[in-house]
């Protein structure tokens, strides 16, 4: 199969830009428009970044050193692309952090500020990208379309958190991305499961979804804690499971611990098909390490934050990494922005507690994945406070 689109969304601080790709993935995703948004800055500023409270927000978004160590990981992970790509890349990248755009293969350019058009333009011209849109940002007034072939030019408004993208520019848009996004979704799915694991439940997370009556919103499932006793309930336990498609962090946390002690398996659109690295539960402070934990306890149940050392996070330099030991007879949430391979490795390394819960930013509460608690099965959902904690 050829090499999928690359489109990066560039432009000046404060045009709009995260507002205008999350609104243009979740009207690709109600299309049924395979694709994946990769945030090219490491700010932090994922899907969840608009959709949780500011409150939460502040405590989740951790910025990282946007450094050669970073954009060697990007443009590497730009170049083995495993779908379609929209790229945020920042509104100030240096000469350095520039190679990002050699790896992309379009661009959108949105920008407040007309006198910086240019000199975007010229750097997208430099790197050979071919330019899909050309947008002005505006606070207010009307959409308007001025221009649409060969380069999609308009004014785009209302580029604000809390709301979608809307008007007849944006609508022009993503029918322009959905038809560059063209493969079929069925050709895109032989693809990645050609390339699946050698194991006998290889489980594709949407057709599962439709199966047990799953409520949909668009083309995709709206998985709900609720859900989780049925899909346990539906795939063997304790057998080897390889996992393809979108869901929650709780859900695959899930799955994780139904596999053990058999070897689990997911497609990452950065990695291809990966097992989550193996972790050590060691008594004591952690020593230095990739990751930083940070624990409270409340009652009887414990909260451990995990948070990254560095913006970008190796799935190799994990194996056998040790995280800090709590007591088997109690509960256990845990917190953090995280890589989803990491978090069904950290479920599987505490599948031994009363009760293991996964944190759920958009809602302030916490989802129980594993449980020996008969007052908690898996599925309850915990309410959980702002977090507060000392490092572990």
């Amino acid at each position: 199969m050829e090499l999928f689109p690359a489109v990066l969304i560039g432009g000046p601080p404060n045009s709009g830009k995260s507002v205008l790709i999350y609104s243009l993935s979740q009207a690709l995703r109600k299309r049924g428009v395979p694709h994946y948004v990769l945030r090219a800055a490491p700010d932090g500023e994922g899907d969840w970044f608009l959709e949780t409270e500011v409150t939460q927000i502040r405590l989740l978004r951790v910025k990282g050193p946007f450094d050669a160590r970073w954009v060697d990981r990007i443009v590497r992970d730009i170049q083995n692309r495993h779908l379609p790509l929209l790229v945020d890349v920042g509104g100030l990248p240096t000469p350095e952090q520039e190679r990002i755009l050699s790896a992309a293969t379009h661009a959108i350019l949105l920008t407040r500020d007309p006198a910086l058009r240019w000199e975007w333009r010229r750097r997208f011209h430099r790197y050979g990208l071919n330019l899909v849109a050309d947008l002005d940002s505006q606070l207010d007034g009307p959409s308007r379309v001025i221009q649409q072939t060969p380069v999609l030019r308009g004014v785009i408004t209302g580029l604000v958190r809390g709301r979608m993208a809307e008007g007849s520019v944006f609508e022009a848009l993503v029918d322009r991305i959905a038809a560059l996004f063209r493969y079929e979704a069925e050709e895109l799915r032989r693809y990645h499961l050609n390339m699946a694991p050698a194991v006998d439940l290889v489980i594709e997370l949407d057709r599962l979804a439709r199966m047990l009556g799953v409520r949909l919103e668009g083309e995709a499932p709206r998985w709900a804690p609720e859900d989780l006793p049925r899909v346990l309930e539906s795939l063997p336990a304790g057998k080897p499971l390889a996992l393809y498609d979108r869901a929650p962090a709780w859900l695959y946390a899930a799955l994780a611990v139904h596999a053990l002690p058999s070897p689990l398996f997911q497609f990452d659109v950065r990695l291809g098909w990966i097992e989550p690295p193996k972790l050590r539960v060691e008594a004591g402070p952690p020593e230095p390490s990739a990751l930083h934990f940070f624990m409270e306890r409340s009652g009887d149940l414990w909260r451990l934050r995990v948070t990254m050392a560095h913006s970008y996070l190796e799935h190799e330099e994990l194996e056998g990494l040790p995280v800090p030991a709590i007591p088997t007879d109690e509960g256990l949430v845990i917190d953090g922005k995280l890589p989803l391979w990491l978090w069904t490795a950290l479920a599987r390394a505490y599948a031994g507690a009363r009760a293991v819960a996964v944190f759920e930013p958009r809602t302030s509460e916490a989802i129980v994945i594993a449980s020996r608690d008969p007052v908690s099965p898996i599925g309850t959902r915990w309410p959980v406070e702002p977090v507060g904690g000392q490092r572990a």
